[in-house]
């Protein structure tokens, strides 16, 4: 892993080494569910991965912001915004992580 941060390369590359596809086949299966869950966001569908978490869009309202330089109020259109929600499993393995 780079710097901390888990990359596309890097989850192929765990497929090639854990499952024993070619890397061209390895990198085309993350493309296709990454793709796959992309698609389903965009359609407003939410996605649930077992014992990691679920990602869901929702729908924010419009509503007056304020521009805290100025103080200006700002009308902010509504939106479609992506949330993700760990599971309880992540959530214990994350806290566990910290206890080093």
């Amino acid at each position: 892993m780079s710097d901390n941060t888990l990359t596309r390369m890097d989850l192929s590359e765990a497929v090639f080494r854990e499952v024993g596809l070619s890397r061209n086949e390895s990198a085309q299966l993350v493309e296709s569910v990454l793709g796959h869950m992309s698609d389903a966001l965009s359609a407003g569908h939410s996605v649930k991965i077992s014992s990691f978490g679920t990602f869901s869009v929702r729908d924010k309202a419009a509503r007056i912001g304020r521009n805290p330089k100025t103080g200006e109020e700002v009308p902010i259109h509504p939106r479609r915004v992506l949330t993700f929600r760990p599971s309880h499993l992540m959530k214990d393995r994350v806290a566990a992580g910290n206890k080093r």
